[in-house]
C-alpha cells in the first residue's frame, strides 16, 4: 500500500524537482552574470607627480604630512656646492574627508606663501560589470602671498596676492607598469606684470611613471603654456625624477627646473631653463598617519 501511494505521488514531485533546478541553474547564471566592478588601484604611488597633482586622493580618515625640498641651480658650481648650499622648503598636510574627496594645506618659504586645495574624484578606472576606460579628478586650489610689501609707503591691495588654479586630471593605468595623466589647468592671477598679458593662464600638464620594480618608478612631468600668456623670462616646467615606496613613506627624488612649489608658482613663474643647467636637485616626502579607521 505505501509503495502504491509512493508511485501516485512520484509525478506530483518530479515538477518540484525540475523547479528546484531550474532556479538553481537561474541563481548559478545570475552570479556569473553580476561579475563585480573592478576599480584600478595605484594608477600613481602618491597624490603628487612631482610638483604638481597626480590623479590619486588620500583614503578617507588618512592624513598624509608632506615635505617637499628644493635645492639650489646644479650650475651654481662648487661655491653653491651644485646648489647644496640653497633651500626652498614647502610643509603640508593633506586629509581624506570622503573617500572621493580630499583637502589639504600647505606653506613654502618661496615668496611665504600658503595654500590650500580641494580635490575630488570625478571618475575611476575600472573593469568588470561596468568599465571605464579612465580615471578623472578635479583640484580647485588657492594661494597667497604675504612677503612684506616692495612699497610699503604706496596704496597695496591684499587682493594682489592671490591666485586661483583649477584642474582636471585624466589618467590612465595601462598595465601594472605603465601610467600616463594629462591636466588642463587654468591658473588665475589677481595682479600680473604688464597690460599685455592677461590674468587668465592656460596651461596643459602632462605625466606619466613607468615601474622598474615593485617599489621603485620613474616620473617625468611637463606643464605646456599656451603661447603669450606670460612674460618671456618664464620657462616651460619640466621635472624628472623616481618615486621609492619604503612601508608608509613615499620617497620621490628628482630634477627640476622649477622653484616654487605651488601650482602658479612652477606653471606660470618657473626661470629655470633646462639647456642652461638651471636644473634644481629636490625630493619630496610623504608620512602617512590613518586618522580615523574604515568601518
Amino acid at each position: 500500500m505505501k509503495l502504491t501511494q509512493f508511485l501516485l505521488f512520484l509525478p506530483l514531485l518530479m515538477p518540484l524537482q525540475t523547479l528546484a533546478q531550474t532556479d538553481t541553474m537561474d541563481l548559478l547564471l545570475l552570479l556569473n552574470s553580476s561579475e563585480e566592478r573592478n576599480f584600478t588601484i595605484a594608477t600613481f604611488k602618491t597624490t603628487r607627480l612631482m610638483n604638481g597633482h597626480s590623479v590619486e586622493n588620500q583614503a578617507a580618515g588618512v592624513l598624509d604630512f608632506r615635505i617637499n625640498h628644493r635645492f639650489g641651480n646644479l650650475n651654481g658650481g662648487t661655491y653653491e656646492w651644485f646648489g647644496l648650499d640653497q633651500a626652498n622648503v614647502k610643509v603640508g598636510f593633506d586629509y581624506g574627508v570622503l573617500p572621493w574627496l580630499m583637502v589639504g594645506l600647505g606653506h613654502t618659504n618661496v615668496d611665504k606663501t600658503y595654500d590650500g586645495f580641494l580635490k575630488a574624484k570625478v571618475l575611476r578606472q575600472s573593469s568588470g560589470k561596468k568599465t571605464c576606460p579612465i580615471s578623472m579628478t578635479y583640484v580647485a586650489s588657492s594661494a597667497v602671498t604675504t612677503l612684506k610689501w616692495q612699497y610699503p609707503t604706496r596704496k597695496n591691495y591684499s587682493s594682489s596676492r592671490y591666485f586661483y588654479t583649477h584642474q582636471l586630471i585624466v589618467a590612465r593605468k595601462f598595465n601594472t607598469s605603465t601610467s600616463v595623466q594629462i591636466a588642463p589647468t587654468l591658473v588665475h592671477r589677481n595682479l600680473i606684470d604688464s597690460i599685455k598679458y592677461k590674468n587668465d593662464v592656460f596651461a596643459l600638464g602632462i605625466g606619466g611613471r613607468q615601474k622598474l620594480t615593485p617599489r621603485v618608478s620613474v616620473n617625468a612631468e611637463y606643464y605646456y603654456v599656451l603661447r603669450n600668456q606670460i612674460s618671456a623670462t618664464y620657462d616651460q616646467s619640466f621635472s624628472l625624477g623616481f618615486d621609492i615606496e619604503t612601508g608608509g613613506h613615499v620617497f620621490q627624488l628628482h630634477f627640476t627646473n622649477s622653484r616654487g612649489m605651488t601650482d602658479p608658482q612652477f606653471i606660470t613663474q618657473t626661470t629655470g631653463k633646462w639647456l642652461k643647467g638651471d636644473v634644481r636637485f629636490g625630493f619630496n616626502v610623504s608620512r602617512v598617519f590613518t586618522l580615523k579607521e574604515r568601518k
